[in-house]
């Protein structure tokens, strides 16, 4: 019994990895509001280290999930997605809008299916899993959106893709603060008397 709570432990102690994606996303998001008027090769360069830093993140936990004996295909296609993604604007930096758009909205539209994966999974370990799934859900609609409005001007383009970023960076860090108090309480519940 010792083994399986050493690992819900180890799972509910790596909390601060969804600090970072968090913190991360809504950074980006309150850079692209400051430049409303960016250039499309500064978008594809900020969409590049987002996506780059994200999916570097994910691929940390696909290696976490692994040694801890959990699920871990759904981090590991989500960090691919997001480091494929950040590599192809950088290699490709004077990208169209048009194809740019529907990198963006693939990216978003895959890594949502993996968040609520994800959280539904969780849902056997701990409460409130509904966060991630939260998240999700607004990466399917930003992605849904973006490939249905591929004429949207770049400055709606970026507006939605922010504010998109500050949601769903908010919703990762009020999640990565409830796992970390899950992970306390956890604790003194499972102390050694």
């Amino acid at each position: 019994m010792r083994q399986g709570t050493d690992r819900i432990d180890q799972l509910l102690s790596n909390w601060w990895l969804l600090l970072v994606r968090g913190v991360i996303a809504v950074l980006f998001g309150i850079l692209a509001f400051i430049w409303p008027g960016l250039t499309l090769l500064a978008l594809v360069l900020l969409f590049g280290i987002y996506a780059l830093a994200d999916g570097l993140l994910a691929l940390w936990l696909t290696f976490v999930a692994a040694r801890e004996q959990r699920r871990w295909w759904p981090f590991l296609v989500e960090g691919i997605a997001g480091v494929a993604a950040g590599i192809l604007t950088f290699i490709w930096p004077g990208i169209t809008a048009l194809v740019l758009l529907y990198i963006i909205a693939a990216w978003a539209i895959v890594t949502g299916i993996l968040e609520i994966i994800a959280a539904i999974r969780l849902r056997e370990v701990i409460e409130g899993e509904w966060l991630l799934g939260l998240g999700g859900v607004l990466s399917i609609l930003l992605g849904v959106l973006l490939a249905a409005q591929p004429a949207a001007g770049a400055l709606a383009l970026v507006w939605l893709i922010a504010a998109y970023a500050v949601v769903f960076g908010v919703v990762l860090i009020a999640l990565a603060l409830r796992v970390r108090g899950w992970r306390d309480r956890y604790r003194a519940a499972h102390a050694a008397p």
